[in-house]
């Protein structure tokens, strides 16, 4: 496919501010010229940790998520505060939410996880040889740690334990990572 079809903003506006979000309005002209209206979230980003035993066990999390009102298992994960780096931020979570630290990190991909409406990016990494030390939750942050077998995580996968998009893919990956040689 040759087709550009970059839409160009004409304006931008704040429509809500929040701790973690920002929502604007943009004007844009769209590539016939035509206006139009985009309206999307702004996200700070993210880095999601695949903390990996020695003996191919994961780390997985279960937390209560209020937008679904539902208790989740999910990959750690968290936001990046200003001037962090996504590595920055994973090593920062795994230990507060976790307890854990890991000698060997290595960068397994970035997701754009809500395309269609946010700017947000999921940094992935993966942890090996990992250590406790301790968890130091958040205030407000309510969290249990499991360690799991990677092919029972993967059975979660299937059988809908685990609908978290960025743990299924996490664990897809790390699927392949272990077993086909990614």
């Amino acid at each position: 496919m040759s087709g550009d079809f970059t839409e160009t903003r004409k304006n931008s506006k704040l429509a809500y501010s929040g701790r973690l979000l920002q929502v604007r309005e943009d004007e844009v002209v769209l590539p016939d010229g035509n206006p139009a209206r985009r309206e999307y979230i702004v996200h700070p980003g993210a880095a999601l940790i695949l903390p990996v035993f020695d003996d191919a066990h994961v780390l997985l999390e279960r937390q209560y998520r209020y937008p679904v009102g539902e208790h989740c298992y999910e990959l750690p994960a968290g936001k990046l505060e200003p001037n962090e780096s996504p590595l920055e931020t994973a090593k920062r979570e795994l230990l507060e939410e976790t307890g854990y630290v890991a000698q060997e990190w290595s960068t397994i991909c970035t997701m754009l996880p809500c395309i269609g409406y946010s700017d947000e990016r999921i940094e992935f990494f993966m942890a090996r040889k990992l250590s406790y030390k301790g968890a130091s939750l958040d205030e407000g942050e309510f969290l249990e740690t499991l360690r799991l077998p990677v092919t029972e995580a993967l059975q979660w996968v299937r059988d809908g334990t685990i609908r978290d998009s960025k743990t299924m893919l996490g664990l897809l990956w790390l699927d392949r990572i272990l077993h086909a040689g990614w």
